[in-house]
């Protein structure tokens, strides 16, 4: 599929806003060499397999106790603070648990992730995994963008940082696209 005509999806799961921010600086990074993404909250998902013609997606979530978000790790999250509607009741790894195959669709994943933990883990490094493990094709090595603390503020320059990876995985698809064809 040439990458320059596909559709680019950017499908992420927040739980007090951080993660959608950083998903819609990679979406905006990403617009300038792939434009005619969409950018889509897991809650508001309901159709697997992947829409038609999605030639690149891209996934993000907050990472609870070390990798992605369960039911109870999202309920603990509410317990925190106010979350956003639908966020404790869907998350990524459902999602990706009930996907169909991901032949021919390059993949990403990033993550948010609090700052100074010694022992955090990598709710993108287990979703690319399982992208892998669909038939995606990574394009680029998972990518985490760090919280001050659980309900954030997401550390200075990480919005900056987000754009610029987007801008570099559509480089990066685009030149897979290109070797491929």
């Amino acid at each position: 599929m040439h990458r320059g005509n596909m559709k680019c999806l950017v499908l992420y799961e927040s739980m007090f806003g951080h993660t959608e921010a950083v998903a819609r600086a990679v979406a905006a990074g990403m617009s300038s060499a792939l434009p005619g993404g969409s950018l889509v909250e897991i809650a508001d998902v309901s159709a697997r397999p992947l829409p038609r013609g999605v030639g690149l997606l891209v996934t993000g979530a907050p990472t609870h106790a070390f990798g992605m978000s369960r039911p109870a790790t999202r309920a603990d999250a509410a317990r925190q603070g106010t979350v956003r509607p639908g966020a404790v009741e869907a998350g990524l790894r459902e999602w990706l648990d009930g996907l169909a195959g991901l032949d021919d669709v390059a993949v990403a994943a990033f993550d948010t992730r609090v700052a100074g933990a010694l022992f955090t883990g990598s709710a993108a490094r287990k979703a690319l995994r399982s992208l892998h493990r669909l038939g995606g094709e990574p394009v680029l090595a998972a990518e985490g963008f760090l919280v001050s603390g659980t309900r954030g503020p997401l550390v200075p320059g990480e919005l900056d940082r987000a754009r610029e990876w987007g801008a570099r995985l559509a480089r990066a698809a685009s030149a897979s696209s290109a070797a491929a064809a």
